[in-house]
């Protein structure tokens, strides 16, 4: 039988972010904590359609639209908590020369400003997301991407390294809509890169093949 209470909202301290305000991220936690409670009452439903070791996906009432949706409240949960752990008051600038994420994008970008250039565009695409730059940990080769509805666009196998949330509740009480862009801004003058460098495979020795 499936645990019925996994997941515990975290606690992020992060009054005083440059052109992000507290108000934000007041109802941005709330968000948060409203995915962390959703994700566990999926959860306690699917336990008990389970509880006798069996279920049929075509007589359990709601069980197949519950499994599909799990995956909205749940990487919603974990997409937030990346982006909160990588803000922080204080932070911003660029990540340090010898740094693990520095290497990193310079290997897969040519250059730092070219990796920003190319997640920056990202996180103005047009609609509500994420922008994600991610590592294929087999490889070590960072990418950027766009995610849509949390679960929607995710690349298996890869982790997130810096997340960028882009959905107007992030940024829509200290900007216009049209002002996305000087939100993303704020963010970059707020990032964290030390927590970003510890999320970072480093380089050891040859670089890995995927293999299949």
């Amino acid at each position: 039988m499936q645990s019925q209470e996994r997941y515990e909202a975290r606690k992020f301290e992060l009054s005083g972010l440059q052109g992000i305000s507290d108000r934000t991220l007041g109802v941005h936690f709330k968000l948060y904590e409203g995915y962390v409670a959703e994700a566990n009452r999926i959860q306690k439903v699917l336990a008990g359609i389970l509880q006798d070791g069996r279920v049929d996906p075509g007589e359990a009432p709601g069980f197949a639209e519950l499994k599909r949706h799990f995956a909205f409240e749940y990487n919603g949960m974990v997409l937030h908590e990346l982006y909160f752990g990588n803000l922080k008051s204080g932070g911003g600038g660029v990540p340090p020369r010898q740094s693990a994420f520095q290497r990193a994008a310079e290997s897969a970008f040519g250059s730092y400003e070219a990796w920003q250039a190319d997640f920056v565009a990202t996180a103005k695409i047009r609609g509500v997301g994420w922008s994600l730059c991610c590592q294929d940990p087999a490889t070590r080769v960072l990418s950027n991407h766009w995610v849509t509805l949390h679960e929607g666009g995710v690349l298996a196998g890869l982790t997130p390294v810096l997340v960028l949330d882009v959905w107007e509740h992030a940024y829509l009480l200290d900007y216009a809509p049209a002002e996305k862009a000087r939100y993303i801004e704020a963010f970059f003058a707020n990032v964290d890169w030390e927590a970003v460098d510890r999320r970072v495979v480093r380089e050891e020795g040859v670089r890995l093949k995927r293999v299949s």
